[in-house]
């Protein structure tokens, strides 16, 4: 009898009816084919996905029916750049399916098992890719052991190898799968024929879940031979998963499926319910927290959008997991972003709030998504047309309304600088940008030296992306530029100097003359002017034109056009006329005054930003990393050591980062992380002048 299920339907009347799991592995780890595998096992008809450019950046969600429970299988993007929806499938999700690949760990798995750490969810590790050559199954798991710890242990090993692989075998139950014909496996149980293969694992996976178990008397009564049982050894296997405290490994592999069964099986039976998943806190908008929301249906509504799609026609869609209680159509409910709550403030998203009316629910079934009239506390459904609602952005009764914690968003750190093609692109580029952003909280949208335009985006696959949907969806075309870096000016030696302007000839005159001492102050003081005028040589009314006009001229700077900082000007002595003098003429000499003090190149530079970077990277690439620093002019200010990670402090100049969210990816293949904070102004170099000098500019 065959196991599917036409469109994957079930009536959820309890959140026991739903299981949320999230398929989470690096790119090329087979991931997305085995969540492929999974949907044709159990969704009749079912023949895969059409190409979608999109598909692997963005968290997917589809739904299937194993046994009597709802799965919604999440499948998260394995690319760096798209750790955001990783985070958001984290939090969606009850539990995970960890994909990787048979030809070994790498960094980046390593990266993505730490993510499921932090949030401590249960997972079981699907190993794929076991037919592909002479790979031995024993050998990958003591690769998984050493990174993943002795919680790693192999609950079914395969029957054969390479291409010839074609069953599994339960280490507990010895029930063998055979899946020579492709479609469903043929079940044996208790076949004793495979147990030189489980010797090796039985042992320690026994062992393991009775230490689990906390039992003293049952080990003793194990090391003395007595075998606890099948039904108690499962019972123990279920709850070490559930609580993360043990991580099953099952074999995969793609062309035959196996392996299918028993992932489907344990998602069934061994993954938590959304009812023994821990919810995360929620908070009153008075900042009363009230601890993690019931997963009760009669309880008050609470939810999260865990991501956000626009479309030009249709509007938002909104895909939701709801924690607690029972949304329907036509509810009237509260939509709250506070990200000040939990000290995350963002100019893009401010806090806000809002009462909606829900849509028409959508549910996933199978790929597609069909109506339904209601949804309960475990589900995850798509609510259209929420016009206000944002992901992380908290869905809640009325009533009883407050927000929920988001996860940590990752920090973009990748600039692309971008102009409209042309007028009619510049027409439509800022609401393109603003629907950017609402869907896609790793963007951040900032104005940069000389009013450029800056895209943040957390490195070039996702600004690739970005791009073309700007492109594509939008129908918005744009040019790149190289980033603009703000420079600035300064004296770095004492000058004295006159400025004058004098207009006597032909109607009304204009007369001023201000004699000033220009010298420099210390980093980040900003500017300081003095007036030291005795016996009324410039009149009291017109010494601040003179200031006025020093400052005026300051902002354009007086020899690359940049904005002049750090400086004291102290006003000392001038003329004026009784007649022609004035406010404008005062405002010119005090600019000309500036500019004549400057004419001695040798006292005047040019300062560069410098940010205060923190790099996280593993030991064995602190080598690389400091010596890649050096060649960026960086300073370093210290470094320190935990878990076989090296924080790594320095300060570096702006001009030099630029691309470092990609090449830091490469020096620490694809495991080290970053921050950078404005720190200040240093002189630049002057084998660098020349290169930003702008002659051209009005100064």
């Amino acid at each position: 009898m065959s196991s599917k299920v036409n469109n994957a339907q079930i009536q959820v009347n309890s959140p026991d009816d739903v299981r949320n799991v999230v398929l989470i592995g690096n790119a090329g780890s087979g991931k997305t084919s085995l969540f492929e595998q999974l949907l044709r096992a159990r969704v009749a008809g079912y023949r895969g996905e059409k190409d979608d450019p999109e598909r692997l950046s963005q968290l997917y969600l589809a739904s299937l029916v194993t046994g009597n429970v709802k799965v919604n299988l999440l499948d998260a993007p394995g690319h760096p750049d798209f750790v955001g929806e990783l985070r958001a499938g984290i939090r969606a999700a009850d539990a995970a399916i960890f994909v990787v690949a048979a030809d070994g760990v790498d960094g980046m798995a390593q990266a993505l098992w730490e993510e499921c750490r932090e949030a401590n969810l249960p997972r079981v590790i699907a190993v794929t890719k076991l037919d592909a050559g002479h790979i031995d199954f024993d050998t990958v798991v003591e690769q998984l052991k050493d990174s993943f710890g002795e919680g790693v242990l192999p609950t079914h090993v395969p029957v054969g190898s390479g291409t010839g692989m074609n069953g599994t075998v339960s280490v507990l139950t010895r029930r063998f799968r055979d899946y020579t014909g492709g479609g469903e496996p043929s079940v044996v149980d208790d076949d004793t024929s495979h147990d030189d293969l489980i010797e090796l694992h039985r042992g320690p996976l026994i062992e393991g879940l009775i230490q689990e178990a906390d039992d003293a008397d049952l080990m003793d009564s194990y090391l003395e031979g007595v075998d606890p049982g099948r039904d108690y050894l499962l019972n123990d296997l279920m709850k070490a998963t559930a609580n993360a405290n043990l991580f099953p490994v099952i074999p995969v592999v793609a062309s035959n499926g196996l392996g299918t069964e028993e992932l489907l099986s344990l998602m069934e039976q061994g993954f938590p319910t959304p009812s023994l998943h821990p919810n995360p806190e929620f908070t009153r908008l008075n900042g009363e927290s009230t601890g993690p929301a019931p997963t009760d249906p009669s309880a008050p509504l609470i939810a999260q959008v865990i991501r956000t799609t626009t479309d030009p026609f249709a509007g938002r869609l909104s895909m939701v997991r709801i924690f607690s209680g029972t949304v329907k159509t036509d509810d009237m409910v509260h939509v709250s972003g506070h990200r000040s709550h939990f000290g995350k403030a963002d100019e893009a998203h401010p806090d806000h709030d809002h009462d909606e009316r829900v849509g028409l629910i959508q549910q996933a079934v199978g790929t597609e998504l069909k109506p339904k009239t209601a949804a309960i506390a475990g589900e995850i459904v798509m609510l259209p047309k929420l016009a206000t609602a944002e992901t992380g952005d908290t869905i809640s009764s009325r009533e009883a309304s407050g927000v929920v914690p988001n996860w940590q968003m990752p920090e973009p750190l990748l600039p692309l600088a971008i102009k409209a093609a042309t007028r009619n692109d510049e027409d439509k580029l800022s609401g393109a940008l603003q629907r950017l952003a609402v869907e896609d909280t790793t963007v951040r949208l900032a104005h940069g030296a000389e009013d450029q335009l800056v895209l943040w985006t957390t490195g070039q696959a996702h600004a690739d992306l970005l791009l073309n949907r700007l492109k594509d969806r939008y129908g918005v075309n744009v040019a790149q530029e190289d980033v603009k870096i703000a420079l600035r000016e300064t004296f770095i030696g004492k000058a004295t100097a006159q400025g004058r302007h004098v207009k006597q000839s032909g109607g009304h005159g204009q007369y001023a003359v201000c004699s000033v001492e220009v010298e420099p102050l210390e980093r980040g003081a900003g500017f300081e002017f003095v007036d030291k005028v005795v016996g009324g040589a410039v009149p009291r009314q017109f010494i601040p034109s003179v200031e006025k006009g020093v400052k005026s001229q300051m902002e354009r700077g007086v020899i690359a056009g940049f904005p002049m900082v750090d400086v004291r000007v102290t006003l000392f002595d001038g003329k004026a006329h009784s007649v022609d003098s004035s406010d404008m003429a005062f405002q010119l000499a005090g600019a000309n005054a500036l500019k004549e003090a400057a004419t001695n190149k040798a006292i005047v530079a040019l300062l560069e930003p410098i940010d205060l970077v923190t790099i996280v990277v593993g030991e064995e690439y602190m080598g690389a990393v400091m010596t890649d620093i050096s060649g960026r002019r960086g300073q370093m200010l210290g470094t320190d050591s935990d878990n076989h990670k090296v924080t790594i402090r320095a300060n570096i100049p702006q001009v030099e980062l630029a691309r470092y969210a990609i090449d830091l990816r490469g020096l620490a293949h694809g495991t080290g992380t970053f921050s950078r904070e404005f720190h200040g102004y240093e002189l630049l170099p002057a084998n660098l002048v020349d290169r930003f000098k702008k002659p051209d500019k009005e100064k």
